[in-house]
């Protein structure tokens, strides 16, 4: 080989080694996480709501399951939090209709809790919009021990941005 292609060669390579380390070597925690959907075969809004997250850039993995609630146990998702769709992402359960921008949250601060839960199916969030006027929900953030709220959405707007929507 010439010097020129070994110069060339070296300087391709020390080029894309600088950029690894610059970028910090590999993805971060919240902008290449894959979330493991557990849904009935049947539910149609799961599949919407998968579409949002894909949308928003997250890998997902989708497991069928005729029944969900031993997913939601193995996840220690209280039944009260219970939605038709349950999920998993880097250790943390995610109920229901839950923001992506909420899960990438939650990922970035990585509180100590379980997971994410928006209980029900609240009209016009992620999965579940519809032209009728979309409803006032929570994204509740739950341990073993507590629940607290962590957002607040009209529909998909958080609920201080829903004001005049």
């Amino acid at each position: 080989m010439s010097k020129w292609i070994l110069g060339a060669l070296a300087t391709a390579l020390f080029a894309l080694a600088a950029g690894f380390f610059v970028s910090g070597g590999l993805a971060s925690p919240a902008n290449a996480q894959t979330i493991t959907v557990y849904k009935t075969p049947w539910c149609g809004c799961c599949t919407a709501w998968i579409k949002h997250l894909q949308r928003d850039g997250l890998e997902v993995r989708v497991i069928e399951r005729e029944d969900l609630a031993p997913v939601r146990a193995s996840l220690n998702v209280p039944d009260e939090l219970a939605s038709c769709h349950t999920a998993s992402v880097d250790g943390y359960a995610i109920e229901g209709h839950v923001p992506a921008s909420e899960i990438r949250k939650l990922l970035e601060t990585r509180p100590d809790a379980a997971g994410l839960s928006v209980p029900g199916m609240p009209m016009g969030s992620p999965g579940m919009e519809t032209t009728s006027p979309p409803d006032a929900y929570d994204v509740i953030l739950f341990s073993a021990k507590q629940q607290s709220v962590f957002a607040s959405y009209v529909g998909r707007f958080p609920a201080e941005q829903a004001v005049g929507q």
